[in-house]
């Protein structure tokens, strides 16, 4: 079994040690996060020692990391600590789980996360620092580019792209051949039909009755 470090001491990091531990070649040893937010020394029955000397307690030679970290400010915290652990010499674990539905076509980086029950069909590139949470859909020929998060039930259509730290909502849906440009949030529910902006937010599609016509009005809300 390959030795692990997780940072986190929450829910995800606790979910990510259950996953590591049995589904995968990996054994969790600890937990580790910033000194300042330690206030016991274990979490999850493991030891939880701070990120600032994680390196000289458990050797980066013999230890890998992976950083249960969510999408607060728009994946920009979990990139951040990425790179602070490459910092350190650390080599940053992906998982898989045994029950998505995968492609030996799939290329994918390191520090990536994919739940239960993703579907990602044949062709598909998943980059660095990416979180698929369980039950999406990934189309054939699509590109997830660093440091996003995908949470649940979301369906990618074909030739998609979705640029670095874009975050998708619950049952969010792409058009086939839509390009996510850097940092879109796409609401829970939401519908893209067409290529975003950087640094945008779409909500989810609001529904009212023209009173011209009488006939029902779908668009998006975008902010």
């Amino acid at each position: 079994m390959k030795k692990l470090v997780i940072f986190g001491g929450d829910d995800f990091a606790e979910v990510a040690r259950y996953l590591f531990d049995h589904d995968s070649e990996y054994e969790t040893a600890a937990f580790t996060v910033n000194a300042e937010y330690i206030h016991e020394e274990t979490f999850s029955g493991l030891p939880l020692v701070p990120f600032e000397k994680v390196e000289e307690l458990y050797d980066p030679g013999e230890y890998e990391m992976f950083l249960a970290i969510g999408y607060s400010k728009v994946n920009l915290v979990r990139e951040q600590k990425y790179l602070e652990a490459k910092k350190k010499g650390y080599k940053l674990a992906t998982y898989i789980s045994s029950r998505a539905t995968t492609w030996d076509t799939l290329k994918i980086g390191d520090n990536s996360f994919v739940f239960e029950h993703n579907n990602i069909q044949p062709y598909t590139e998943i980059g660095s620092n990416v979180v698929l949470w369980s039950g999406n859909h990934i189309g054939h020929h699509s590109r997830i580019e660093d440091h996003v998060f995908i949470t649940s039930h979301v369906v990618v259509s074909g030739r998609c792209v979705i640029g670095d730290h874009c975050f998708l909502g619950v049952n969010a849906t792409l058009h086939d051949h839509v390009r996510l440009a850097p940092r879109t949030v796409v609401g829970a529910g939401a519908l893209i039909a067409r290529d975003t902006e950087p640094d945008s937010v779409y909500k989810e599609p609001r529904t009212e009755i023209s009173t011209r016509t009488g006939k029902e009005l779908r668009y998006f809300n975008k902010r």
